[in-house]
């Protein structure tokens, strides 16, 4: 039994001028310029907690040879170039067909890609592969619990299984999930009745985290579901909310083996997220509420933390905001640390300086003027290295990242993490590596929403969710939808489905 793999992985965030084009994918995917596939990319994911990781564990024992041949992805921004999309998929269709005869197609994708020409990138994704390699064959798609998921997605695939958890720490489990069913339906004919449900509901980052209530116990409810033995797979989507497309919010997907089983536990699981719809508005809290805390903290208590999501390049935004940055040097805030900034220019007059020199610098707030400004200060250079790391937290555990060249700085007792690389902080060996332990800190400003709590949870005081301005901020009244299908809550007074 032969199955094919690839994935295209893009989050994108509509409201974002900065186009995502093909050097991005080539920069982010650690594959080279052409995308190898096969043996470089089972190197490159065997043994690690992605879902490409899970597609090879699940070949061990399966009883199927897996053929990888690519697998492409790009930190989120705005909409994908056309030129880019057209490339990759062309590449995966080619590859596919260069393999010749296969039994089903595995298909690692993101579900909340929107291109210049698609809203729907996935679906079309679907629809290419089905119309140019073979129609006839099985196709599973794994989707990340931000999927923005289409019925023309539902219907286009054989099975749609999406992450359980955000931090997305399961990724591996979905990964042999989706190899398993693909053995069932191939090897034992396994049929499959595939309902697909869209609330009218919108739900924003914070609380759509699965280590929090209301989240978690949702996720405990779902997997109960699932163990049940005639549910082959259940998904709840959260969706992912800074997208003006209409598919944007949340929908789920069941699976069974017969349809009115799969109808009856998709109206059961609706029923069950609608009811929580209230609970899932974040609270959101000011740097300067945040420092009082902090500051009110016993020195050994842990550093409470201060997630600035509406900054959080995991969501497109630019990763250079500055407003917490300026109260805190404003304050001479000892013992916080802001990171990591994506500050080229930075980094650059920092390495070229040297540890121990200060540096006339200008920090953050190149991007836009929606972040806050740059922070003109003399920095001390505390640290220089190269960027080069390994995830050691649970969410991509022990694959490789690249923050390109790094910089710890100090401006009036404050250190700041600046990167190369535009890169989510969610792994403290971003900032270990950097010269930082997290653990010392007093207060963190983490450019990041939600992903950075799966490492970062356990020695943190307290996390809070920061009131700041940006495009990745955790608030509705902020953002103008016209392509968003209407009626929606919160955006709209709904009281049933």
């Amino acid at each position: 039994m032969k199955i094919l793999s690839a994935g295209i992985q893009h989050e994108t965030n509509t409201f974002s001028t900065v186009l995502t084009t093909l050097a991005d994918f080539r920069r982010d995917s650690q594959l080279g310029d052409d995308f190898a596939g096969g043996e470089a990319l089972r190197q490159l994911y065997a043994g690690t907690n992605t879902i490409h990781g899970g597609y090879l564990l699940g070949e061990q024992s399966g009883d199927f040879a897996l053929e990888p041949v690519l697998c492409a992805r790009a930190q989120p921004a705005g909409l994908v170039t056309d030129e880019a999309f057209d490339w990759l998929v062309d590449q995966v269709v080619a590859r596919f067909r260069a393999a010749g005869s296969a039994d089903g197609i595995l298909l690692d994708l993101h579900g909340a890609m929107v291109t210049q020409t698609y809203d729907d990138a996935e679906a079309e994704i679907v629809r290419r592969v089905r119309a140019q390699v073979d129609s006839q064959l099985p196709v599973i798609v794994t989707l990340d619990l931000h999927a923005n998921i289409s019925a023309e997605l539902a219907a286009a695939s054989d099975m749609l299984i999406g992450y359980e958890t955000y931090p997305h720490v399961d990724m591996e489990e979905r990964g042999v999930e989706a190899a398993q069913l693909m053995v069932r339906i191939v090897r034992d004919g396994l049929r499959v009745h595939q309902v697909f449900r869209q609330l009218p509901l919108i739900t924003l980052p914070p609380k759509q985290c699965t280590l929090r209530s209301p989240m978690r116990e949702l996720i405990g409810s779902l997997r109960k579901l699932k163990s049940r033995p005639e549910i082959l797979s259940a998904t709840v989507a959260m969706g992912f909310p800074f997208a003006d497309i209409p598919n944007t919010g949340v929908s789920l997907v069941v699976s069974a083996d017969e349809a009115a089983t799969a109808e009856a536990a998709a109206a059961e699981l609706s029923d069950l997220v609608w009811g929580l719809r209230d609970e899932l508005q974040p609270e959101l809290v000011t740097i300067e509420t945040a420092m009082q805390r902090a500051g009110a903290n016993a020195p050994d208590a842990g550093p409470l933390i201060f997630a600035d999501g509406s900054d959080n390049p995991g969501g497109g935004a630019p990763c250079d905001g500055t407003v917490a940055l300026h109260a805190l040097v404003d304050a001479g805030f000892a013992g916080a640390v802001v990171g990591v900034l994506h500050d080229p220019e930075t980094v650059a007059q920092a390495h070229d300086a040297g540890v121990g020199a200060t540096i006339e610098a200008r920090i953050g707030g190149k991007s836009d003027n929606l972040h806050g400004a740059t922070l003109v200060a003399p920095a001390y250079v505390r640290a220089l290295n190269d960027g080069q790391f390994t995830h050691r937290g649970p969410m991509f555990h022990n694959l490789a990242g690249d923050m390109g060249r790094m910089a710890t700085v100090v401006v009036n007792q404050v250190l700041i993490v600046v990167a190369e690389n535009r890169r989510q902080l969610l792994d403290s060996e971003m900032l270990r590596i950097a010269g930082v332990t997290p653990e010392h800190a007093r207060l963190i400003v983490v450019k990041s929403a939600v992903h950075f709590r799966g490492d970062f949870e356990r020695f943190a005081s307290e996390i809070v969710d920061a009131d700041t301005p940006g495009i990745h901020r955790p608030d509705f009244g902020c953002f103008r939808f016209s392509k968003l299908r209407r009626p929606i809550y919160p955006l709209d007074e709904l009281d049933e489905l």
